[in-house]
């Protein structure tokens, strides 16, 4: 458990697709900060994972008892393809989220037939390789609306007082054209300023929480905001995570990851 007994909340980079657990170099960094994190806290009983490569209308949460691997990446090598991560799922764990979004007047569903996408399995796969954690995957709205992300995380804060960790998995800079060019003084800046701003929103004690949502959820306001982001999904995440702790961050883990700085946040 985390401070004042409340299980922690974790926004974590999943890297590109499978590369993180292909052996490649540039993520290598990302691997160590997520090795270690594991260490700051006990093994929790369940996971719930929101992943930036789920859309729905509404709220949606894996239901089945042993969801199956979405290999949702296209033209990686043949082992890509056959990896395993057989954690099992847990139907009472869906249901009860289920119920804390009904509590909030928030329309959700269970999803019996969806399975755990590369959000959910990369990330599990070097945080706890023997795959013993029953997990959920909740999904993000295709609204996109900030707002709306944060006020899902509230609605499950209640969650926190259980040994459940909330992992929020998207990448604090996606975009995907920048990965792969040449980089400039002027994309360099772009990145530098988003994340200087990212961190400081998340962790600055003095802000009150008020600030700090308006912040989030005007996040488009920021310097480089989005360079970073052409498309938001995988920031998003993050809302959910602020949603459920309503406070400044316990820790924050600069890396970078295929050239470009990116971070990870600990509530």
């Amino acid at each position: 458990m985390g401070k004042a007994g409340l299980s922690p909340v974790l926004y974590l980079p999943h890297g590109g697709g499978p590369l993180p657990l292909l052996g490649d170099p540039a993520h290598q960094e990302m691997i160590n900060c997520l090795e270690h994190v594991v260490t700051l806290f006990e093994k929790p009983a369940a996971i719930v994972v929101i992943s930036a490569h789920w859309e729905e209308e509404k709220p949606s949460i894996t239901s089945a008892e042993q969801p199956p691997l979405i290999y949702d990446y296209y033209g990686f090598p043949k082992a890509s393809y056959e990896i395993s991560y057989p954690a099992k799922g847990e139907p009472a764990l869906a249901q009860q989220i289920c119920d804390l979004f009904k509590c909030a007047n928030i329309e959700a569903e269970p999803v019996g037939q969806r399975g755990f996408d590369h959000g959910l399995f990369v990330p599990l796969k070097i945080m706890y390789p023997d795959a013993d954690i029953p997990c959920v995957q909740l999904s993000l709205l295709k609204s996109l609306d900030p707002l709306q992300h944060i006020r899902m995380g509230e609605a499950m804060a209640d969650l926190r007082r259980q040994n459940v960790l909330v992992i929020g998995s998207g990448l604090s800079f996606h975009n995907l054209k920048s990965f792969f060019s040449p980089s400039t003084d002027a994309a360099r800046l772009s990145n530098e300023s988003f994340e200087q701003w990212l961190m400081e929103t998340c962790s600055n004690a003095d802000l009150d929480e008020q600030e700090r949502a308006r912040r989030l959820v005007q996040w488009q306001d920021a310097p480089g905001a989005r360079y970073c982001h052409p498309r938001e999904e995988h920031l998003l995440p993050l809302h959910v995570c602020y949603g459920m702790a309503q406070s400044h961050t316990r820790e924050i883990f600069r890396l970078q990851i295929m050239g470009k700085r990116t971070s990870c946040y600990l509530w």
